[in-house]
């Protein structure tokens, strides 16, 4: 009973994001709807090689738009990128998953927190199953 327990609470407490992504392509996100390209120029160079990793990889399970509009504290973008990494055929390796976290943590920093009304906070489970309810 108390692995059941344990069970449902983890599972509740799952990023709202994974679930969506999850869904791959079966369910749109305000954050899709957003830009899907950030200019990385002023970015430093460790940090614009991040983002290619970055938008190589995290292009083939949703629309790089979806994080790119999203904030996230810190400690969510490590958890989701842990769970994005264990995703069957996600193909990111330890080295990968670990410059993805660098990119989004440096860019949520310096892009993102300097103007978070201009980004989409990371949804609940209830509006993300509204949002597949009202797409199905």
């Amino acid at each position: 009973m108390h692995k059941a327990i344990r069970i449902i609470t983890v599972a509740g407490l799952a990023l709202p994001l994974f679930l969506a992504a999850q869904s791959g392509s079966n369910v749109t996100l305000p954050q899709d709807k957003g830009p899907d390209k950030i200019n990385v120029s002023t970015y430093p160079a460790d940090q614009q090689k991040g983002y290619k990793v970055f938008a190589e990889k995290c292009s083939k399970c949703h629309t790089i738009a979806r994080p790119i509009n999203t904030i996230m504290t810190k400690a969510d973008w490590e958890r989701y990128v842990k769970r994005m990494m264990h995703k069957p055929n996600s193909g990111i390796s330890d080295a990968q998953g670990k410059t993805i976290f660098e990119f989004l943590a440096y860019d949520q920093e310096n892009r993102k927190d300097k103007n978070p009304s201009a980004f989409f906070k990371s949804l609940s489970d209830e509006e993300i199953e509204k949002l597949k309810a009202q797409q199905h």
